[in-house]
């Protein structure tokens, strides 16, 4: 889960990176830090995805999680 306080880091990072630079370890952690925000965005997506229904013309409704959540695409 990422917290504020990691979205904040991530933006500091950032700004000080525009500014004067990071040091190597500060390119490490911000690197980390953008790689847990892409894999909560991602496990997020993913949760919306699978709780999304249709219902067909002929009136029936397709769970779309049960269908195709079990499917990997990357």
């Amino acid at each position: 889960m990422i917290t504020q306080e990691m979205i904040d880091r991530i933006n500091q990072l950032y700004h000080k990176s525009q500014e004067e630079g990071l040091t190597e370890e500060e390119k490490l952690e911000q690197k980390e830090l953008r790689r847990k925000y892409i894999e909560a965005i991602r496990v997020n997506m993913r949760a919306n995805l699978n709780n999304i229904s249709i219902q067909e013309a002929d009136g029936t409704i397709t769970d779309l999680g049960k269908k195709f959540g079990g499917v990997k695409s990357e």
